[in-house]
């Protein structure tokens, strides 16, 4: 924690969490759901032309529901993976727990979510790399597969992407992940046992500083694009279950197999809810450091009662 800021109070949290759920309408989502896969049908520079006349101030809530698994490869090509990053990027490396031996890494999350703009299913591929015009470290989202509507600035809008999309739990206190593309060779087949683990300080430049700063690379990039950031209360990022990579059971992985070893090194797993703001399309943010993090949480006004 920087000196001389003081952790957001517990009122604060529950204001900004209720701000951020109420902030999503599944009549709003399904509205949206129609409306997005019109907007795909459209050449791609009328849909960038849409994008960037929206309201610059328009955020949405970002809800990541308990139970999100963040899997962490080695990269034993880095010529490869540094293909996929946008210019003004280099790979850097990382740990996602505190005083684990950082190394240049790949990041494979499953995850579902409910969002103002859309609800369901996703496993996103991550590149960690450092904005060499900031020095700002940044989860650069190089692929994903969704079951609902998506928006990069690459390829524009489109709908479901999926044959399959399972990220769940069971009685037995698994997670369980099966995932498969309907479009590109990509799948994740897992299985996570939560008992296995234990709550980990994690490494507050990578889940802090690191949400501060998100862009898009591979296939999702477009040079026009510019990194945006999550608005959110830090200390949803500041423990997770760790899992001995040994106890999680990946049947099948096909993100990044080109690049990326065949083995996780580290496995994360947060058993809360952690509750975003951000635009609705990607925009530069204003926040690059904790303290105006904090400051942009406190400065919602506390709902009524």
């Amino acid at each position: 924690m920087e000196s001389g800021i003081e952790p957001i109070e517990q009122s604060e949290l529950r204001n900004f969490i209720t701000h951020t759920e109420d902030t999503i309408s599944p009549k709003g989502v399904a509205a949206l759901y129609g409306r997005a896969e019109m907007l795909a049908r459209l050449p791609l520079g009328l849909q960038r032309r849409i994008v960037s006349r929206a309201r610059a101030d328009d955020y949405m809530g970002f809800v990541v529901e308990p139970y999100c698994t963040f899997l962490a490869y080695g990269i034993r090509d880095e010529v490869a993976a540094g293909r996929l990053l946008p210019p003004g990027y280099r790979l850097i490396p990382t740990a996602m727990f505190a005083d684990d031996e950082p190394r240049a890494c790949a990041i494979l999350g499953a995850f579902n979510v409910h969002a103002s703009v859309f609800w369901g299913a996703r496993v996103e591929l991550y590149l960690i790399a450092e904005d060499t015009r900031t020095g700002m470290l940044t989860w650069v989202i190089c692929d994903y597969e969704s079951n609902t509507i998506n928006y990069d600035p690459g390829q524009g809008f489109s709908a479901s992407t999926t044959s399959r999309a399972v990220v769940t739990t069971s009685h037995a206190g698994e997670v369980i992940v099966d995932v498969r593309s309907r479009e590109r060779a990509n799948a994740l087949t897992m299985t996570a046992p939560l008992a296995a683990g234990a709550m980990r300080s994690l490494d507050q430049r990578l889940w802090v500083d690191g949400n501060l700063s998100v862009d898009y690379g591979g296939r999702l990039e477009h040079a026009d694009s510019v990194p945006f950031g999550l608005v959110f209360d830090p200390g949803e990022m500041a423990r997770a279950l760790q899992l001995p990579p040994e106890a999680v059971e990946v049947e099948r992985n096909t993100f990044g197999a080109d690049f990326r070893e065949d083995e996780p090194f580290s496995v994360a797993c947060f058993p809360y809810a952690q509750h975003f703001l951000t635009t609705s399309y990607p925009r530069s943010s204003p926040i690059h450091d904790r303290r105006s993090l904090e400051e942009a949480v406190r400065s919602l006004p506390a709902g009524p009662r």
